[in-house]
C-alpha cells in the first residue's frame, strides 16, 4: 500500500498549495486588487528578469528590467497622455533600486528634455538640458541642479562658462555677449558678477555692438 503523506498538522494546508504555486523563472500574468498588473518574469516570488507593470493610479507603464521586486537595469517609464488618450514615454534608461540611477533620457510635460546621468532619481554626473526658451546647459549635475563646471547657451546665442553651485552661476567663469561683441571673465556669486574684466571680443562680427568700442587699459 502507497504510503501517502500530509501536510503537518500544525500547518495549514493553503501554505502547502502556496509553495507549489510559487511563480519562479516562468512569465507569468499577475492582476492586483487595486487595478494593478504585472505581465513577466519572477524568482522566488519577486519580480526579476524582463517584465511590464501597468499601474491603475497613476496611469503609467513601466516595462525593462527588475531585479527582487525593484527596477533594476534598463527600462522605460510611460505615462497616459490625458489628451492623447495613448501612453507617452517620459523616461528611458537605467534604473537601480527602484531609482532612476545610470545614463538616461527624460522627457518633460513643457517640451523640455534632459539628456545624461542620474544618482538616486535626481539628475548627477554629467548631463545635457534643453529648456522650453531655447537656452541649452551642458555640464555637471548635483542634486537635480547644475552644479561644477558647465556651459549655458542662451536662445541668442549668447553663452556662459564655468562654475555653478546649486543651479546658478558661482566661482569664475566667462560670459561671452556674442551679439555686442563682448567678454567678461570673473568672478560669480549666486548669479550675480562680482568683480572681473569686460573686453571687446569679435566686435566687428557681432550683431549689435555698442557704439564706442571699450578702451584697452
Amino acid at each position: 500500500m502507497p504510503i501517502v503523506k500530509y501536510p503537518r498538522a500544525t500547518e495549514p494546508l493553503w501554505h502547502e498549495w502556496e509553495r507549489k504555486a510559487q511563480k519562479c523563472g516562468l512569465r507569468h500574468r499577475i492582476y492586483a486588487v487595486n487595478g494593478d498588473q504585472y505581465t513577466g518574469e519572477w524568482l522566488d516570488n519577486l519580480k526579476h528578469g524582463k517584465g511590464t507593470q501597468l499601474w491603475k493610479c497613476p496611469k503609467a507603464i513601466y516595462s525593462g528590467d527588475w531585479k527582487y521586486g525593484k527596477r533594476d537595469g534598463y527600462g522605460s517609464y510611460s505615462i497616459l497622455d490625458p489628451v492623447t488618450k495613448e501612453y507617452k514615454k517620459v523616461y528611458t534608461g537605467w534604473w537601480k533600486n527602484d531609482r532612476k540611477w545610470g545614463y538616461g533620457t527624460t522627457l518633460y510635460p513643457r517640451g523640455e528634455r534632459y539628456e545624461g546621468e542620474w544618482r538616486g532619481g535626481l539628475r548627477g554626473g554629467w548631463g545635457r538640458m534643453y529648456y522650453r526658451d531655447g537656452s541649452i546647459y551642458e555640464g555637471q549635475w548635483l542634486q537635480d541642479e547644475p552644479d561644477g563646471q558647465g556651459m549655458l547657451r542662451l536662445p541668442n546665442e549668447n553663452r556662459y562658462e564655468g562654475a555653478w553651485k546649486d543651479g546658478k552661476k558661482h566661482g569664475h567663469g566667462k560670459f561671452f555677449y556674442l551679439d555686442k561683441g563682448q567678454l567678461f571673465e570673473g568672478i560669480w556669486v549666486a548669479d550675480i558678477p562680482k568683480c572681473g574684466i569686460l573686453i571687446d571680443f569679435g566686435r566687428d562680427e557681432a550683431p549689435a555692438p555698442p557704439r564706442y568700442p571699450i578702451p584697452k587699459v
